[in-house]
């Protein structure tokens, strides 16, 4: 029987001399493995209390969606600046060279509601600690972040360490 890791390509030297890529396309492309990521990421939500899933433009969307619909609850966006239509929160943070924003509508979460945060990737941790901060700005309660994949060498739980942290698949090195 595959595992999530069989289905997911990795790609020496991009972007740069040194880097393994690990690519999630490769699972998307896969009924099979697009199946079995959703249903292991399903898995480490088993006996966790919450009332919505947000995921993070844009892979998060991807896999979060899915996800909300499995387990029958609402799915939040979180996206780049300038991309919602309603009045919004944002937070800005710092990328590897430069900076960014992400929003979510104001009314997107309501005091109280536990949420769980869904992307594809933890690296650096940057984007999800930006995104948690989205949640508690709106009053509500991270329970808990789902990521496919984590890079451990980059060393990005160490920004989350204040959640529950679990993801499918884990590479030790950046």
């Amino acid at each position: 029987m595959k595992k999530v890791e069989d289905y997911i390509r990795s790609i020496p030297d991009f972007p740069e001399p040194g880097i393994i890529f690990r690519d999630v396309t490769s699972i998307l492309q896969d009924a099979d493995g697009f199946k079995l990521a959703i249903d292991e990421m399903k898995k480490l939500l088993e006996g966790v209390e919450f009332d919505v899933i947000a995921g993070a433009e844009s892979r998060g969307f991807i896999l979060g969606a899915p996800l909300a619909y499995a387990l029958g609850k609402p799915f939040v966006l979180i996206r780049k600046a300038g991309k919602l239509p309603c009045e919004t929160i944002s937070k800005s943070y710092d990328l590897e060279y430069g900076s960014a924003t992400i929003e979510m509508h104001k009314d997107a979460i309501t005091p109280g509601q536990k949420v769980v945060i869904v992307d594809d990737l933890i690296a650096t941790g940057g984007t999800i600690e930006a995104a948690a901060s989205l949640v508690e700005q709106l009053d509500g309660e991270v329970v808990k972040i789902v990521f496919l994949m984590e890079l451990a060498g980059l060393k990005g739980r160490e920004k989350l360490a204040k959640y529950d942290v679990e993801a499918v698949v884990t590479y030790e090195g950046k």
